[in-house]
């Protein structure tokens, strides 16, 4: 774990985080006080299905909706 000012952190702050991307965590100090951690994520979020696997992976059990409202419709129940 490094430390660096805060001072030291604004001028490098690209390089920083570069450093935090890798798996380095760093210390910023105030007036020689840490202050604050950079570390990085503890997990990387997941990613949600693609649109046509999720459509692919959902059946349809008994009637469709055509066939409810065709029969809806037979029994006056529009």
């Amino acid at each position: 774990m490094d430390e660096i000012t805060a001072r030291d952190a604004r001028r490098t702050f690209r390089a920083l985080l570069d450093r935090v991307e890798a798996g380095e965590e760093i210390v910023l100090l105030r007036r020689g006080k840490p202050v604050a951690r950079l570390v990085p994520p503890a997990v990387t979020p997941a990613r949600p299905p693609r649109l046509a696997s999720l459509r692919s992976s959902i059946g349809v059990r008994g009637r469709s909706l055509r066939e409810e409202v065709l029969a809806a419709r037979e029994e006056e129940r529009y």
